[in-house]
């Protein structure tokens, strides 16, 4: 299987997850602030975890994702303890060898993120949404106001380096027809799934995290991108989504977390992403995309070294 037929499919599995309703069963940055704000949380990828992969057994893998976690990126381990109930774990973890283990953890944290952010009780499709952000910090009742299909985004797309998420997310015809709900779901999953492989990246044998970086850079690219159609082809959306000072500050919070984890992970290209990656990466840093993402938050934000920074 070539290596483009992988990523098509390991974005499928991250996609299953996201739909309305029930069966689709986060202190945030500052948005607009006038002092700097830099997006960083615990982390420390050479603890020694040697231990856990000796005991590692498939009837301790919850034990083992909590322990690995805890040591390693504390943020893992309280997502884990928080939906240590939820009955879709299995579905997501491979618990055959602790290399396949945590090679699935992309997958796993990714789908239990969305389990927590579109909890009905956190979260009312197409009014607001929640975020599990890291240990510390979760956005909760975050006004959305519907929005407009995400589709709408395709035409300011010139490029192929995401052309395989697009297809998914973008050209599908019930993908497609999420609004800003979906977007921001998808960022935020995605922006859990990545550091979930990184700080296990030494353990990583195989393709099932190969895209992780990609998914970030993607829908980052589709956030700023519907905030540009947003003002330019909805006006009245726009005025809406701006005056909402808790929806500013999660723009700003993902746009910055996006930055450090790709920062953090980008030793690992090929292992956990491919060079279109940070070819996404570039066109985000595009003017019209940081004009957008300023004028919406209200910050200005780095463009050369400390991408997770404001500065003011």
């Amino acid at each position: 299987m070539k290596r483009t037929g992988r990523l098509s499919l390991l974005t499928a599995a991250v996609a299953l997850s996201l739909v309305p309703g029930p069966a689709a069963v986060a202190s945030a940055a500052p948005g607009g602030a006038a002092e700097p704000y830099c997006y960083g949380e615990p982390s420390t990828p050479t603890a020694d975890i040697s231990d856990v992969k000796a005991r590692f057994g498939s009837g301790n893998w919850m034990a083992s994702l909590q322990e690995m976690y805890k040591r390693r990126w504390p943020s893992g381990q309280k997502l884990a303890v928080a939906q240590a109930g939820d009955k879709y774990w299995s579905q997501f973890v491979n618990t055959r060898s602790f290399e396949g283990f945590a090679e699935s953890m992309m997958v796993a944290i990714h789908e239990e993120t969305h389990m927590w952010d579109l909890d009905p009780s956190r979260t009312r499709w197409d009014v607001h949404i929640a975020a599990w952000i890291n240990a510390s910090q979760q956005a909760t009742t975050v006004p959305l106001h519907g929005g407009f299909p995400r589709r709408e985004i395709l035409p300011l797309i010139t490029d192929k380096y995401s052309d395989s998420m697009d297809g998914i997310y973008l050209r599908d015809s019930q993908q497609g027809s999420y609004k800003l709900q979906g977007v921001l779901a998808e960022l935020n999953a995605g922006l859990m799934g990545l550091p979930a492989v990184t700080v296990v990246q030494e353990y990583i044998k195989g393709v099932g995290a190969s895209n992780a970086r990609d998914i970030a850079a993607t829908n980052l690219r589709y956030l700023l991108l519907y905030l540009r159609v947003a003002k330019d082809k909805h006006p009245d959306y726009w005025a809406q989504i701006k005056g909402e000072p808790k929806l500013r500050e999660l723009v700003l919070t993902e746009f910055l977390r996006t930055a450090y984890w790709l920062e953090k992970s980008a030793p690992y290209t090929g292992k956990l992403g491919s060079p279109d990656a940070d070819r996404i990466t570039a066109t985000n840093y595009a003017p019209a995309n940081i004009a957008i993402l300023e004028e919406f938050t209200g910050a200005t934000v780095r463009r050369d070294t400390d991408r997770h920074c404001t500065t003011g």
